[in-house]
């Protein structure tokens, strides 16, 4: 009877196994821009064309959005959302180093640079990406982008040196991972992750810090969302809303992945729970 219930037992349990996967973008090759700023390529919705799109990419099952707007080339173009690149350029101050991460490159497994490395860019409140069916959020890398780094630290025309003159203003760039119960950045907010990418509101200086390295974060209070979407906050505002280039650069996503149970297993399950039943009754009356 022992070994019969062990076998039930293994048999459901494996079949409810979680396991984890990381998306780390390395299997993404379509890349269709050079960086102005040198050090690598990027995809930022052109597919090579040049036409406007609004399609998105996807990597390891993940969706991420994506808006090109390609209708002033050759002279210009815009887009927002995600991109992804292999840039590693953290020296070139302004925008044409806008896919660059600070670290100067991708992550590897352990959080150290990956030179060369595929990652992602976000650019804009409100960039999302969707998760597959049957998984949820575990964890993330993240970190600055080279242009808003640069930006905050030594000024430039559009935005203020973070700490000013003196070093003691309080400035602070952060950005929040939304998780949303619906597709899209829809439905209900299930949460916030905020995580801070400048913070000089320290009354001590030597704690100021712009972020240059990957940052591991941990995303089990969204753990459940189905979309996440991004919102930006900084304390250089102006008129037309923060200062602060708003970009940030993405890595390692992990999810968490239980699989749909089989017929057989859900069978074994359901025969584990009568058999258990039965012998923990007979146990109440012996």
């Amino acid at each position: 009877m022992r070994l019969v219930l062990s076998v039930l037992a293994i048999l459901c349990f494996s079949s409810c196994a979680r396991a984890s996967i990381v998306i780390s973008f390395e299997e993404l090759t379509l890349f269709t821009g050079n960086n102005p700023a040198g050090g690598g390529q990027f995809y930022n919705g052109n597919n090579g064309s040049g036409i406007t799109n609004n399609d998105g990419w996807t990597s390891g099952g993940v969706y991420f959005g994506n808006s090109y707007t390609g209708d002033f080339l050759p002279d210009f173009d815009f887009w927002s959302g995600w991109a992804y690149s292999n840039v590693s350029n953290s020296t070139s101050p302004g925008f044409t180093n806008q896919y660059a991460a600070f670290p100067g490159g991708g992550s590897t497994d352990t959080g150290e640079v990956a030179v060369g490395g595929n990652y992602a860019v976000a650019f804009g409140a409100g960039a999302y990406f969707n998760l597959p069916n049957n998984t949820s959020l575990a964890s993330v890398r993240l970190t600055n982008v080279t242009y808003p780094a640069l930006a905050m630290q030594n000024g430039d025309s559009f935005s203020k040196k973070f700490g000013g003159a003196t070093g003691n203003d309080p400035d602070f760039f952060r950005v929040a991972l939304d998780g949303f119960d619906g597709l899209n950045g829809s439905g209900a907010l299930i949460g916030s992750v905020v995580v801070d990418l400048a913070d000089f509101t320290s009354a001590d200086n030597s704690q100021d810090f712009i972020l240059d390295n990957w940052l591991d974060v941990d995303l089990a209070s969204i753990s459940s969302a189905r979309s996440v979407t991004l919102s930006f906050s900084s304390s250089d505002v102006g008129e037309f809303g923060i200062n602060t280039p708003a970009y940030i650069a993405m890595d390692n996503l992990e999810l968490t992945v239980v699989p749909e149970p089989t017929a057989f297993a859900m069978l074994a399950c359901y025969g584990t729970w009568i058999v258990l039943r039965r012998v923990r009754h007979r146990r109440r009356y012996v």
